[in-house]
């Protein structure tokens, strides 16, 4: 059986079909000629999409998965872990056993039911709770006060318009947590050199959480319901330096997405791929901008057909402290980067229809799409083929964050997977005795 028709029968079954009958192209349509194309769906293709109307299939029962505060298994630490091993519950790294008295600590930290059910995520259409999070968020070598957050992070990914049913598409996305608010210092995130790296406990465990619990609750697991490619992995919370923020008077990349600014705030959002980490120079803002665009801005446009394809794109940029400060002297805002990389970096339509083809997407027409109203009139100036068009689509659906080693001029864009995991935010409830609960933990 090959990934993609195992990743349908799996997807089928959590879905409650049973024994669905599948067709698929045999080979790679995108390399095969017009003549073989042809070949392979007439003879077999078609064959195979009528056997499946006319086979009748067997219903095979499936085994029930144990309650919430069911003991799934007793032993020592390594049996544990192979236990856990084996049942593909874990990411291939050790994880800290879930007892009753660990989850009961998490739970503390949140006025939320224990039963409370967030949302249902696909593909293996599990049920997100409270109680789930918990029992997650032990496994990742969380510590209890992380639990605002991680309930947060979770409200994010069950949100419908962040579609985690399509986070096994083969592009292999990653989802990147970006954090904002005065919970980054209370919780001691890093936020300045190696802020991608693993390594601080905050960063790292959170974002080994929202993997782990794609994983488990959502069912995303490599070679059937995640059909990643090549993957991307860097999981580790991206949280925004907001001293700098404040020294700027830039507004947070949390309040750009419409909240106030002392509130803490996560927003999840997909990633396929990174840029170079490009270090800028120059006598005026425009030296730096002009970098950019030219590593940045030219990375970004990888996947320009497939973007514009669906009208949707988020990508995100993160700029260093230093390079932020040399910008804001000359009076320049987050929203005068955005505008400068909207307006300056582009594509040519010939560029972009060849790429379309080769990643197998139908033939399409941006002045039909603007037609449509899904891609703004600039797409359409004229039909010459030779014309060049933004790589971003609205410059609004840029994030910019400020984050990194603040005595260097490192800058580095993640690209977003159009409209699957667009960015999502939601803000982290806090207990109402937060600042007790956070003080008698710290004393332990």
């Amino acid at each position: 059986m090959t990934g993609f028709l195992g990743q349908g029968k799996a997807v089928a079954q959590a879905l409650g079909i049973q024994n669905i009958a599948l067709a698929e192209y045999p080979g790679i349509s995108t390399m095969d000629s017009k003549d073989e194309l042809y070949k392979k769906v007439t003879e077999t293709l078609v064959k195979n999409i009528i056997g499946g109307f006319t086979r009748r299939g067997e219903v095979t029962a499936t085994s029930a998965e144990p309650g919430p505060k069911d003991i799934v298994f007793g032993g020592s630490l390594d049996e544990v872990q192979e236990y856990f091993h084996k049942n593909l519950w874990t990411d291939g790294l050790p994880i800290i056993p879930p007892t009753l008295e660990r989850i009961e600590k998490f739970l503390k930290f949140t006025e939320r039911h224990t039963s409370e059910i967030i949302g249902k995520l696909l593909p293996e259409n599990r049920e997100a709770t409270v109680w789930n999070v918990a029992v997650n968020g032990v496994m990742a070598g969380c510590r209890p006060e992380y639990m605002p957050i991680l309930l947060s992070v979770v409200d994010a990914i069950a949100d419908l318009e962040f579609r985690i049913q399509d986070a096994g598409s083969t592009p292999g996305w990653e989802p990147i947590i970006i954090l904002n608010g005065p919970i980054i210092k209370q919780l001691g995130f890093n936020y300045e050199t190696g802020v991608m790296r693993v390594g601080r406990q905050a960063n790292t465990s959170i974002g080994r959480f929202l993997r782990l619990y794609m994983r488990n609750v959502a069912g995303l697991r490599p070679g059937t319901t995640d059909k990643g490619s090549i993957g991307t992995t860097f999981n580790v919370v991206l949280p925004e330096n907001e001293d700098i923020i404040t020294e700027l008077g830039w507004e947070s990349f949390s309040v750009s997405r419409g909240f106030n600014p002392y509130d803490n705030v996560v927003t999840v959002q997909s990633v396929v791929y990174e840029s170079d980490s490009v270090a800028t120079g120059g006598e005026r803002a425009v030296d730096h901008l002009k970098t950019l665009v030219e590593v940045i801005g030219t990375a970004m446009s990888a996947r320009i057909a497939v973007n514009l394809f669906y009208g949707k794109f988020y990508p995100l940029i993160v700029v260093s402290p230093s390079v932020a400060r040399f910008i804001a002297k000359e009076g320049m805002t987050k929203e005068d980067i955005k505008q400068y990389l909207y307006t300056n970096t582009k594509v040519s339509v010939k560029s972009m229809e060849r790429i379309a083809l080769q990643g197998g997407l139908p033939p399409f027409n941006l002045c039909k799409l603007v037609e449509d109203g899904i891609l703004p009139q600039e797409y359409c100036e004229s039909t010459d083929s030779g014309r060049m068009v933004p790589v971003f689509i609205r410059p609004d659906w840029i994030g910019v964050v400020v984050s990194g080693d603040p005595g260097r001029t490192r800058c580095r864009g993640y690209a977003q997977n159009h409209e699957q995991g667009p960015p999502v935010s939601k803000k982290v409830i806090l207990p109402s005795n937060w600042e007790k609960l956070l003080e008698s933990h710290m004393a332990l």
